[in-house]
């Protein structure tokens, strides 16, 4: 009688009862849980903080007069702005010092000066130098977004493999060759690394941008329902920006995942 043959089951599958999405939102549903029993049964007033379902019927009134797609679709147009001309400089700048020791003799000691001054700080001089319209609010974005991918790309440059590149010679490669197929490539995951940074520069940037005399954006709608004490309203604009935030994180991670299929990296244990 021939034995009986029985799958193998790895550890980890043993381990893993429940699913991994459950247990990621047990603990925001236990805290959203606690926070409607604390408005309903009093202990956490109005005033101070509204209830979840308070919460919810202003955003749906929110969404349905348009105010919020409108406020969301300025802001996000803001943050697109600012963020491409950021990269701009930024990359430009990492490419410049990263790739040659002139370049970083010229570009690094005037970056990283500026980079030790709080760039919210500049924003006296923004409205000085450009008004009270969009130019300073995509502007102070821009400054935010610039510092990180010069610092990620010019690392990810500078930390290439010395060993790689002296294979790269012995294949017969010249200078734009070794750029191109070995330090652009090595450098891609610093990059994005410093997108990530940048996006979450870019929305913090924005609520300070939309301060300087803004009448519309996610951040308008903030610092009115500030003055009229509207805890649910403000609520809404934190998880909008929270929304955004996770949004933009995902596609960074797709991204991410399309152009670093060659990298081996540790997803856990």
């Amino acid at each position: 009688m021939s034995p009986v043959l029985e799958p193998v089951v790895p550890l980890s599958a043993r381990r893993r009862t429940v699913p991994r999405w459950l247990r990621r939102t047990t603990g925001p549903l236990l805290l959203l849980v606690l926070w409607q029993v604390s408005s309903a049964t009093g202990v956490l007033p109005s005033d101070t903080l509204a209830s979840p379902g308070t919460i919810a019927d202003t955003a749906s009134g929110l969404l349905k007069d348009g105010t919020l797609p409108h406020a969301m679709l300025v802001s996000v147009q803001r943050v697109l702005i600012g963020l491409a001309l950021g990269g701009v400089i930024g990359v430009s700048l990492a490419l410049v010092s990263g790739l040659s020791r002139l370049g970083e003799d010229l570009v690094d000691a005037s970056v990283q000066m500026l980079r030790s001054i709080p760039w919210v700080g500049m924003i006296p001089l923004f409205i000085i130098w450009m008004g009270i319209g969009e130019a300073p609010k995509i502007a102070l974005i821009a400054l935010g977004v610039t510092f990180h991918l010069y610092l990620n790309v010019y690392a990810g440059i500078r930390g290439v493999d010395a060993q790689l590149i002296e294979a790269g010679n012995s294949l017969g490669l010249g200078r734009w060759g070794l750029i191109r197929h070995v330090v652009l490539p090595g450098a891609l995951p610093g990059a994005m690394t410093g997108l990530r940074y940048s996006l979450a520069t870019a929305w913090l940037a924005l609520v300070f941008g939309e301060t300087i005399n803004a009448d519309d954006g996610i951040g308008f709608l903030l610092n009115r329902a500030r003055e009229f004490f509207q805890t649910d309203v403000i609520v809404v604009c934190l998880i909008v920006y929270a929304a955004l935030g996770l949004l933009a994180d995902f596609v960074v991670r797709t991204l991410e995942r399309l152009l670093l299929q060659w990298r081996p990296n540790f997803t856990g244990k």
